[in-house]
């Protein structure tokens, strides 16, 4: 069972965002898909909560705050979204389930700095060289200044970039209403459906 965990020890660069599309991306290619919280805010539980029933079903788990509960019996596909602050015991537990760790970040300094350090906490964890790492870019806005630093960032990390999301109101749209970019008709969001590409093709 494949098992994505979506993180970044700084908050507000999307991880929700990016943990309820995935989910939905494999709920839309038929598969049992659990998308977990390891969060107080319990983001992704509220967004399943108004998910419209029609749509293809993913499910939770519920998660106390120290330890990761199980998925339910069937799931094949498994999105952990986690909180800001991930590290320590918390971080161990993590890696110890996670096939795939995708790291969202924002063309913000502060973004630019966590993550570094986090990616090399990653490294120094056990089972980090069976995990697949990767990045992505959220909420860019194209030809800034903060946007030409970040990319100059990404090309020293020496792990995958995968895409660059554009800032855009069509996830808060969906959002609020329990959608994906993979629950309405693609012409919709044709320019987000082709950024995601590269996501889908490395989430296999």
């Amino acid at each position: 069972m494949p098992v994505i965990v979506v993180a970044n020890p700084k908050g507000g660069v999307g991880k929700s965002t990016l943990s309820s599309n995935i989910a939905g991306y494999w709920a839309s290619q038929g598969h049992a898909v659990m998308l977990g919280d390891i969060d107080r805010q319990q983001s992704s539980r509220l967004w399943l909560s108004l998910r419209p029933e029609s749509l293809p079903r993913i499910r939770s788990w519920d998660i106390d705050e120290d330890h990761l509960a199980k998925p339910p019996k069937g799931t094949t596909h498994m999105v952990l979204d986690t909180p800001a602050g991930l590290h320590g015991k918390r971080l161990d537990g993590v890696m110890k389930l996670a096939d795939l760790v995708l790291i969202p970040l924002q063309a913000s300094v502060f973004d630019i700095y966590a993550t570094r350090d986090f990616i090399t906490e990653l490294h120094k964890r056990k089972r980090s060289d069976q995990v697949k790492l990767a990045v992505v870019g959220n909420r860019i806005k194209d030809h800034t200044k903060a946007t030409e630093h970040l990319q100059e960032f990404l090309d020293t990390l020496g792990i995958p970039v995968l895409s660059m999301l554009r800032d855009t109101q069509n996830y808060a749209h969906l959002a609020a209403h329990g959608l994906t970019l993979f629950d309405v008709a693609p012409a919709k969001v044709e320019k987000d459906l082709a950024q995601w590409q590269p996501i889908v093709q490395w989430l296999g």
